[in-house]
C-alpha cells in the first residue's frame, strides 16, 4: 500500500483522535482516515451521478 505525507490541523487531528484507539471506532489514525477517503469518494459519486458525470463502466 502507498504511503503519503499530508499536513493536517492540530485541532482536525485532536478530533480525529478522539476516535481511534481501544475506546474509538478505529484502530489507528490510517483506518480513520482511509473510512473517510472512501466515504468522501462515495459523496463525490453521488452527486456526479446527480448530474449526469459518472462514466458508463463506474
Amino acid at each position: 500500500m502507498p504511503k503519503i505525507s499530508v499536513e493536517i490541523p492540530g485541532e482536525l487531528l485532536a478530533d480525529l483522535d478522539d476516535h481511534v484507539g481501544s475506546e474509538g471506532k478505529y484502530v489507528n489514525r490510517s483506518d480513520a482516515i482511509r473510512a473517510s477517503i472512501r466515504k468522501n469518494l462515495d459523496i463525490l459519486d453521488d452527486i456526479d451521478a446527480r448530474h449526469g458525470r459518472l462514466d458508463d463502466d463506474e
